[in-house]
């Protein structure tokens, strides 16, 4: 291989270095206007649970957010404890639980969402609703690549 191959395509590094970028941006604005206490992990969580209207195992959130269930069962339980949702066992298989959101969370995710919108509406001003739309599938099919399972050459040693 050459070795201006091993480095990398420069599209690709300038694409990437930008994605990056802005999502650390991102994450740090949005996490400054949260009502206190609240993490952009737990909005996500929320979020998710609201926009879905239905009950969730740790596990579906955990791979639906690509986190360990681990990280999940921690956010899970600063959620209860917050009582922004509730956590009951399955009748079924009283090794797995559920999770739903409480009014309290809905509440809270109405709240948060009313301080990020702001935020999120002026970047998408400042870039052009249009440009926006064009962008989005591009976006998407990236946001796949990385969905897929890593390929054995891309696994580490």
């Amino acid at each position: 291989m050459s070795e201006s191959s091993d480095k990398g395509d420069p599209l690709a590094i300038a694409l990437f270095s930008e994605l990056f970028m802005a999502d650390q941006l991102a994450r740090g604005r949005l996490a400054k206007v949260l009502p206190k206490g609240m993490e952009l992990s737990h909005f996500s969580v929320l979020n998710h649970l609201s926009r879905s209207g239905s009950e969730r195992t740790p596990a579906q959130l955990a791979r639906s957010f690509h986190v360990t269930r681990g990280a999940m069962t921690n956010t899970i339980s600063r959620l209860e404890a917050a009582g922004y949702v509730h956590v009951r066992p399955d009748w079924d298989d009283a090794r797995r639980k559920f999770v739903a959101i409480s009014p309290a969370g809905k509440s809270a995710r109405d709240t948060a969402l009313a301080a990020i919108a702001p935020i999120l509406n002026d970047a998408v001003s400042a870039a052009g609703a249009e440009n926006v739309r064009q962008t989005l599938p591009v976006l998407r099919e990236i946001r796949k690549r990385f969905d897929e399972p890593l390929k054995k050459d891309e696994r580490t040693p």
